[in-house]
């Protein structure tokens, strides 16, 4: 069994090269707020237990071994995120810092009774996909709200970066998972938005929060 910091690195990698396509040691030095030879030293252990692919100088990538273990960290995280918000009642903002703690229990039946009383959920707070019991994760095919363009109708559908106090800006703005919006305008500059929704008929975003939030086009 994985230690927790073992697990959090293989997680944090797993993260990496989903959103990047890959990921160096110094992504998880940063990633993780620890030093550069602190990483490289797990890295080369990871390695030796067959979990990660390292060579010097090239990018890191997880073995399937790695890949499976990494996700089933990550199917207990998103299956706490769902459990303490849809029948706990926290709100979406507050719920990553204690989920990072209860992904490490390693009891299969306090996570599979978890599933069951959620009726099996695919996705968590966020819209990021819940990995299956047995590690596989459902391609994502949503598209970022930065690359429509004005006119065009979406649904907000997922929130990779669930950092409390983005998450906070978007409940501040009535930005919730599901909404449906309506480009108004492209800034020709800075890319900035202005977006129509449900009790907001304009509302500004800035490229980077557009870039941060996953859509999908309504069908008119």
């Amino acid at each position: 069994m994985a230690s927790v910091t073992e697990e959090n690195y293989l997680k944090a990698l797993f993260i990496l090269v989903s959103e990047r396509g890959m990921a160096t040691i110094s992504d998880l030095s940063s990633l993780l707020k620890v030093s550069l030879p602190t990483a490289n030293s797990m890295i080369k252990n990871l390695k030796k237990q067959d979990l990660v692919k390292y060579e010097k100088y090239k990018p890191l990538s997880l073995t399937e071994k790695g890949k499976k273990e990494a996700a089933l960290v990550l199917r207990k995280h998103r299956l706490t995120e769902m459990f303490l918000v849809t029948k706990m009642g926290f709100g979406r903002e507050v719920v990553h810092e204690i989920a990072e703690q209860i992904e490490h229990i390693d009891s299969a039946i306090f996570f599979e009774r978890m599933d069951e009383l959620m009726g099996h959920p695919t996705i968590d707070p966020h819209g990021s996909p819940i990995p299956d019991k047995n590690g596989r994760v459902a391609e994502e095919v949503y598209e970022q709200l930065s690359s429509c363009k004005a006119g065009d109708k979406v649904r907000l559908i997922a929130l990779p970066h669930s950092a409390a106090d983005f998450l906070k800006y978007l409940n501040n703005r009535d930005l919730q998972l599901g909404v449906e919006m309506e480009v108004v305008s492209v800034g020709p500059f800075d890319g900035s938005m202005v977006i129509s929704y449900p009790n907001h008929p304009a509302e500004t975003l800035t490229r980077a929060v557009c870039e941060r939030l996953k859509v999908e086009q309504v069908r008119k």
